[in-house]
């Protein structure tokens, strides 16, 4: 891959105060740098301004053997597809470290790295003012670049759990052996719960896990990765607005399955017979007793029915365009639940720590901007708001399946500077290339 954007190094100011550019872009991350690509294509004046590094969610919220659970070959961002020898395969952090930090020389964005955003108002006149760590700026348009997933959700019950009992969420979860010794209770079962419960699991450890309402998904199925045959259904291409749930898809739990060793199921009931702890939800805690829901056996049979329910498309589509593709045995359980526990008393377990993984909430509450719906998120559609010149990038379904992934960020990417380049006033002459070769659905 060559850069075409030229070698002309662009001054970025250590001071905003002051300062005032066409185009701002809050977040350096796959978001932010896809953004600045796309501008930089179109010519537009811009900043990126992230309160890190970048990459680095990717170097310090992620654990020891965190890998992609999507193959490397829908690793696109604008300009930058994934050139390794193993499209199929999974990278490991420190391989997404680095795939980020080559785009960013790359993309040789005008970032300013360490800089947080505090404030965000637009004025009558119709500019924004940003307060930052760095002073205060302004610009005529702003990308929030953010993606959506900021504070990490715990529940008020852990408040009263003992405190001799190490509490740590997802994204601050290592390995098993940063830990304290002895059991382990995780608390939900979507990707990063189900991955975690299975690393402490394989590492030995006695895991009891709360299982939520996630969906799982098979790795293979007749003979090629299930993403395989979803990309060549078009379903990664399908739109929000097609999609069956609409708007409500962007709140669904993703399905859990590893890239790890090459890629592979996660199987609950498997890990269950090997004397991994499952429970349904937990409800409550009172004093020293945990209460759980007892829908473990409908959460697992769900899980699986969702799986399958995958398996059956497939099966249609290969019959449908007469596909050579072999025959596969369906999915039989390897364990049931001989009845559901609703209590548990943590004086009768060698519970030590618990890791939270119930998800995260979106957090913009610096943004003293009129476009969010009564939930506090953005009303938008695919990342354009009401407010004109005030747009979203990275969010969960903001179009497409891969909108907040390496998969499809680049194409609302392109979607949203080809908005921000058609204003007046905001493109000079001294543009850095063409317009970004990347398919923008539904421009």
């Amino acid at each position: 891959m060559t850069s075409t954007t030229g070698t002309a190094h662009r001054t970025v100011p250590a001071d905003l105060s002051g300062e005032h550019r066409p185009a701002i872009v809050i977040g350096g991350g796959q978001a932010g740098l896809s953004m600045s690509r796309c501008l930089d294509r179109r010519g537009v004046d811009h900043l990126v301004l992230e309160r890190d590094t970048v990459a680095s969610s990717w170097k310090n919220h992620r654990w020891d053997t965190f890998c992609l659970v999507t193959p490397n070959w829908q690793c696109r961002l604008p300009d930058f597809p994934y050139a390794g020898d193993d499209p199929h395969g999974f990278m490991v952090r420190s391989e997404i470290v680095d795939y980020l930090e080559a785009y960013r020389a790359f993309v040789d964005p005008p970032l300013l790295e360490g800089v947080a955003v505090t404030g965000l108002t637009r004025d009558g006149r119709g500019t924004f003012h940003l307060s930052t760590s760095a002073g205060d700026c302004t610009a005529d348009q702003v990308v929030v670049a953010t993606g959506g997933y900021h504070t990490p959700i715990t529940p008020p019950m852990s408040q009263p759990l003992p405190p001799e009992i190490t509490q740590v969420q997802s994204q601050d979860y290592r390995c098993g052996a940063a830990l304290p010794p002895g059991e382990v209770l995780v608390v939900g079962s979507g990707q990063s719960g189900a991955q975690i419960a299975e690393d402490l699991h394989l590492e030995g450890r006695r895991v009891h896990l709360v299982v939520g309402e996630a969906p799982r998904v098979a790795r293979f199925y007749r003979g090629r990765d299930v993403t395989d045959w979803l990309d060549e259904m078009g379903y990664y291409r399908m739109p929000v607005t097609e999609h069956p749930r609409r708007e409500a898809v962007r709140a669904q739990a993703n399905h859990y399955v590893t890239g790890r060793d090459g890629g592979r199921d996660i199987d609950l009931r498997a890990h269950a017979a090997a004397g991994m702890r499952l429970y349904g939800l937990m409800t409550d805690h009172r004093d020293g007793t945990l209460h759980f829901a007892p829908n473990l056996t409908e959460s697992l049979d769900h899980a699986d029915e969702v799986s399958e329910s995958i398996k059956d498309t497939i099966d249609k589509f290969v019959t449908a365009q007469g596909v050579d593709a072999p025959e596969e045995e369906r999915y039989t359980p390897v364990w049931r639940p001989a009845g559901e526990t609703t209590e548990l008393a943590l004086a009768d377990t060698g519970i030590t720590s618990v890791v939270w993984c119930i998800g995260f909430r979106q957090d913009f509450r610096w943004v003293d901007v009129p476009v969010f719906n009564g939930r506090g998120a953005p009303a938008h559609r695919r990342g354009t708001t009401d407010v004109p010149g005030l747009y979203f990038l990275g969010l969960a379904w903001q179009w497409t399946w891969g909108s907040g992934r390496f998969s499809g960020v680049g194409q609302d990417a392109e979607f949203l500077a080809e908005r921000i380049g058609s204003q007046r006033g905001l493109t000079s002459t001294g543009g850095r290339g063409d317009v970004c070769n990347v398919l923008a659905l539904g421009s």
